[in-house]
């Protein structure tokens, strides 16, 4: 067997996403062969280290899927610098300002995966049910790493074989069109389900991938392919079969029934949840700290303002979640939701003055899905989970399906609803076909989307999936520029990888 030589750190404590006992692993700068993958342990450590990677690039997953949308574009109203992230929703990206250089790092995590699949496939340390797991939790999530890339920069690299260095200099190779990176993530997909097999386990309090994570991938791989790709109905049967086959075979999954309950601290891991990034206190904050570093008020600035439940102001010793916001979140997407629906006030909560008369001037509004919880005094830690797949997601997806193959989606829509509703849920009213949205299932499908997974990083991907001239309807995107729909790539990775191009449209004198 060659000998790989691998530079990694990232071994620590993972009580807190699967339950276990803390690895006591010291970090180490080169694992190599002769003093690793000699015990099963060995693998679990690794693999426990691929998700704490994973977990940490929850940010750039977000930024990715959602805040290039219409969710944000306003200024924020505590009157921070926004440091450049006014770029993302007004879609003026470029070489020098990408705001994600290096893709992401996603392809630090890659090699990280390639050699676990590599290890794997040339190991007899581990059983045959143990290395199938493994391999269908690495197999997905390579897949899930590559879709990004692909939504996100279209032609990319594709890489398989682990490599020493994690530099560019050693991915000095040509990007893949990205016809062949979509084959690449179903081969991937296909290989993680058979990997799989019948074992449906999820395991780590669902902070871990699963069978049921790959097949939330594939659905939704699947419809991308089939609305932007040529996929067509055959592409987006084979999205409903595997968003079926989660239906039937893990039966303990379901919406909660009451939305707000969903993001619980106190319910971490809840039957609505299929894989997500777990936080704990006193251990990792959301996103790594960059949630409440980005989307929230500085507690000081919310204390002048008046909160319009009660009509005062802003008591911060119980609204105390405070940070810092770069991200403006648009002030109509608060007049988006009926009264009525409780994703309003779960979701989004708005800052106001109060004028002359008595009356409330609405100024500014701010991220409340996330509330974390009060660990001392008047402290908040924002220490929610990210949900990456949830039932919501699952019906929405299969609703979706469902519309391309000509058939009724009302069943998942009005579970979503009815669910959001609640005692004010009537049928004849809000029920589908029953809104005057639902005329266009494709307008009432995005809407429900972003009703429901407001700050999950989802209404990019989302209006992107749909079709261009959703991007160009809802969002600050250049109108009819599609090119600007992709991603630029930063100077430091286009110098340090001769082969690669600028993304077409970005390209400037000094780039490919």
């Amino acid at each position: 067997m060659k000998k790989i030589a691998i530079s990694f750190i990232f071994v620590t404590s993972l009580l807190s996403l699967g339950g276990c006992t803390s690895l006591d692993v010291t970090p180490v700068s080169s694992i190599t062969d002769n003093n690793y993958w000699k015990t099963p342990d060995h693998f679990e450590a690794f693999m426990n280290g691929l998700h704490t990677r994973f977990r940490e690039g929850s940010f750039n997953y977000f930024l990715l899927g959602e805040a290039r949308s219409d969710v944000f574009g306003d200024q924020p109203f505590g009157g921070e610098a926004s440091q450049g992230m006014e770029r993302l929703p007004y879609n003026t990206l470029n070489e020098e300002n990408p705001i994600i250089s290096n893709y992401g790092k996603f392809y630090e995590n890659i090699n990280q995966l390639n050699l676990m699949i590599y290890k794997i496939l040339n190991t007899d340390k581990l059983t045959e049910a143990a290395g199938n797991y493994y391999l269908g939790q690495a197999y997905g999530m390579r897949a899930y790493y590559y879709f990004h890339l692909l939504r996100s920069w279209g032609d990319v690299i594709i890489t398989t074989e682990p490599t020493g260095e994690l530099d560019w200099s050693n991915l000095a190779k040509a990007a893949s069109p990205a016809e062949d990176v979509m084959k690449f993530i179903k081969n991937d997909i296909d290989e993680s389900v058979k990997s799989f097999g019948s074992d449906y386990t999820i395991k780590g309090r669902k902070a871990f991938w699963s069978k049921a994570a790959t097949l939330m991938l594939k659905g939704e791989v699947y419809l991308w392919s089939a609305k932007q790709m040529g996929g067509g109905t055959g592409d987006a049967n084979i999205a409903k079969a595997a968003l079926t086959d989660i239906q039937q075979n893990v039966p303990d999954l379901g919406l909660m029934e009451n939305y707000k309950d969903v993001f619980a601290y106190t319910q971490k891991g809840n039957k609505e949840i299929i894989f997500a990034m777990r936080s704990e206190l006193k251990e990792f904050d959301m996103w790594n700290g960059s949630f409440s570093g980005n989307l929230l008020p500085y507690a000081a600035t919310l204390a002048t303002y008046y909160d319009a439940s009660t009509g005062e102001k802003f008591d911060i010793s119980k609204e105390n979640l405070s940070g810092l916001m770069r991200l403006g979140i648009k002030k109509t997407n608060l007049a988006r939701f009926d009264d009525k629906d409780s994703r309003k006030r779960v979701s989004l909560n708005g800052a106001y003055n109060k004028l002359e008369d008595g009356s409330l001037d609405l100024i500014g509004v701010y991220c409340y899905k996330y509330q974390g919880t009060q660990d001392a005094g008047s402290t908040r830690s924002n220490v929610d989970d990210y949900p990456i797949y949830r039932y919501a997601d699952l019906l929405l997806l299969l609703a979706e399906a469902k519309v391309m193959l000509g058939e009724n989606p009302a069943d998942e829509i009005n579970q979503i609803r009815r669910r959001a509703y609640g005692e004010n849920y009537d049928e004849a009213t809000i029920g589908f076909p029953n809104q005057a949205i639902d005329k266009d299932v494709n307008e009432a499908l995005l809407e429900e989307r972003f009703k429901e997974f407001l700050i999950e990083g989802k209404r990019w991907y989302d209006l992107r999936r749909f079709g261009s001239e959703y991007i160009f309807k809802y969002t600050l995107a250049e109108s009819g520029n599609e090119k600007k729909l992709l991603w630029p790539i930063d100077k430091t990775t286009l110098t340090n990888n001769t082969a690669l191009k600028q993304t077409p449209g970005y390209e400037t004198s000094g780039s490919k």
